[in-house]
C-alpha cells in the first residue's frame, strides 16, 4: 500500500519502518536510564517524564541522519556492503552529533532485520491482476521484486484484452470467464492494473471496472502504478491525456513563495557554512592551473529561458577548444587534479548558490542542461521540454535517484525522475531530496 504525503508517494512499509526505528531509539534511551540507575530508585512519573525531551531529541537526530544516508529508500538492497556501511555511518554520525552512549545499537539493527522480514511475509502481500498481456504489461512484474522495501505484490496473472499480441508466458495468462469481478473474486485480487493503451473495444468494460471498484478492489492505470511504485514517471506508459487529467503539475503563487523562502534559507545557510571551502578551493585552482577560478556557461532554465550558471572550474581552460560540446566521461582527461577532487565532493557546484539567490535556479530541481544538448534531446526524447516547467536545481530527485548521466539513454532515464518531480514537487519532497543529497556527497555517487 502507498500513502501520498503532499503529492509524494511513500510505501507504508517505509513509514512503518521509520516508526519502528523511532520507537526503538526512544526505548534505548529509557533502557539506558534503567541501566544507569540499576538497583536504585527511579521514582515516579516526575522522574521519568523529564526524559521525554532528551529521548525525542536523540531519536530525531538519529532518524534524520539515517534518512540522509538513504536508509529509507525503497531501492536500497538489504545484505549488500553498502547497506551496512550506510547503517554504521549514520549511527556513528548521529552519536557524535548527540554525544550519546552506544545504547541498544544491536537492538536497533536486529529490530530492522526482523521488521523487514515480517513486513515482506507472503501473508501481507497484495494480489494483483493485470489487464493486458502486451509489451507494457510485461514490465510490471520485474519491479515488484526489485526493492526489498517494495516486495509486497504477487501478480496472480494477466488477463488479455482484445486481440493484442501476448508478451507474457502462456502459463501466466488467465482465461476470461464470466465477468471481471468473477475473475477477481476467484483469484482473491486486491488490485487491478489496467495495462492497455486502447481501452475501447475488446472485452474491457468500464462498467466491469466500476463494479470491481465498488466491491473494494483498487483499480489503477499503468502510468500511475509506475509513478507510485518506482518514484518516476515511465515514459513508455505516459500519454498526453494522463498528464492533463492526473493530479499534479501545479504551479501556484503560494507554492512558488514557499519554495523561494526555502531556497534562500538553505542557500544562505550553506554559503555561510562552506565559506572556508570556497576560499581553499579558489586558492587550489589558482595554484594548479591559474585563472579563471570560476567558469560561466549558458544553461536552459525555467520555461526554456537561458541563464549563465556559475561553477568552480574543474577542467582545463581549453577543454572544448574545438567548440564542440561534450558530456563529461568517466576518467575524462580534461579534468584537472583539483577538479577531480572537487567534483567527487561536489564542491564545484557550490558557486551555483549565487544562481539560486539571483532566482535563476532553485536549490532542488532538474539539472540545468546546455542549449546544444537540450535541442538534441528534445528531438530524441518525448516530453523532454516538460522538465523546464520548474526551475533547475543544484540537486534534484533525478540526481539522488540516478547516477551521473552522460548519454541520451541516461538523459531519458533521468527525465523520468525529473517528470515525477515536476508533477509532484512540494516542500516535503524538497526536504527529502535535501536529506538524500548528503549520501550522494558522502558516498561519492555519480561523480565524474
Amino acid at each position: 500500500m502507498m500513502i501520498r504525503i503532499f503529492k509524494h508517494y511513500l510505501p507504508i512499509q517505509i513509514i512503518l519502518l521509520a516508526a519502528v526505528d523511532v520507537l526503538i531509539l526512544i526505548g534505548s534511551m529509557y533502557l539506558g536510564v534503567e541501566v544507569r540507575f540499576i538497583g536504585g530508585d527511579l521514582g515516579g512519573p516526575e522522574t521519568i517524564l523529564p526524559i521525554w525531551p532528551k529521548a525525542g531529541s536523540y531519536a530525531a537526530v538519529i532518524f534524520t541522519v539515517m534518512a540522509a544516508m538513504g536508509l529509507y529508500q525503497r531501492d536500497l538492497f538489504e545484505g549488500r556492503w553498502e547497506y551496512y556501511a550506510r547503517f554504521m555511518m549514520s549511527y556513528a554520525i548521529g552519536l557524535i552529533a548527540m554525544l550519546a552512549l552506544f545504547y541498544l545499537f544491536p537492538g536497533l539493527f536486529l529490530g530492522r532485520g526482523v521488521f523487514l522480514r515480517v513486513i515482506n511475509h507472503d501473508i501481507l502481500r497484495q494480489r494483483v491482476l493485470v489487464l493486458g498481456a502486451g509489451s507494457r504489461a510485461v514490465q510490471i512484474e520485474p519491479i515488484l521484486h526489485k526493492n526489498f522495501l517494495s516486495r509486497k505484490f504477487d501478480v496472480v496473472g494477466y488477463l488479455p484484452v482484445g486481440a493484442s499480441h501476448s508478451a507474457v508466458a502462456p502459463e501466466k495468462i488467465i482465461k476470461y470467464e464470466g465477468s471481471l469481478l468473477a475473475v477477481a473474486t476467484r483469484y482473491q485480487v486486491d488490485e487491478i492494473i489496467v495495462a492497455v493503451r486502447e481501452r475501447r473495444g475488446g472485452n474491457l468494460s468500464m462498467e466491469e471496472l466500476l463494479e470491481c471498484k465498488l466491491e473494494g478492489i483498487d483499480v489503477v492505470d499503468l502510468s500511475s502504478f509506475f509513478e507510485r511504485e518506482t518514484g518516476h514517471v515511465q515514459l513508455d506508459s505516459v500519454n498526453p491525456s494522463w498528464m492533463v487529467f492526473s493530479d499534479g503539475f501545479c504551479r501556484t503563487s503560494v507554492r512558488n513563495l514557499i519554495k523561494r523562502i526555502f531556497d534562500m534559507a538553505v542557500s544562505t545557510t550553506l554559503l555561510l557554512v562552506t565559506l572556508p571551502a570556497f576560499v581553499i578551493t579558489a586558492a587550489l585552482i589558482a595554484f594548479e592551473s591559474g585563472l579563471p577560478i570560476f567558469y560561466r556557461q549558458v544553461r536552459i532554465g525555467e520555461c526554456g529561458r537561458p541563464f549563465h550558471v556559475l561553477k568552480f572550474r574543474s577542467m582545463q581552460t581549453d577543454a572544448e577548444r574545438d567548440g564542440v560540446p561534450r558530456w563529461a566521461k568517466q576518467g575524462d582527461s580534461r579534468i584537472t587534479r583539483v577538479g577531480r577532487v572537487i567534483r567527487q565532493l561536489r564542491i564545484d557546484e557550490l558557486p551555483q548558490l549565487f544562481n539560486v539567490m539571483r532566482g535563476d535556479m532553485s536549490f532542488v530541481g532538474p539539472r540545468p542542461e546546455r542549449p546544444f544538448f537540450v535541442r538534441e534531446l528534445e528531438k530524441q526524447i518525448p516530453y523532454y521540454s516538460s522538465r523546464h516547467t520548474v526551475k533547475p536545481g543544484i540537486t534534484g530527485w533525478a540526481q539522488v535517484r540516478y547516477p551521473y548521466g552522460a548519454s541520451v539513454d541516461d538523459a531519458r532515464e533521468k527525465l523520468q525522475y525529473d517528470l515525477y518531480y515536476a508533477k509532484n514537487h512540494s516542500l516535503f519532497l524538497d526536504v527529502i531530496v535535501l536529506l538524500q543529497t548528503a549520501q550522494v556527497v558522502l558516498m561519492g555517487k555519480g561523480a565524474r
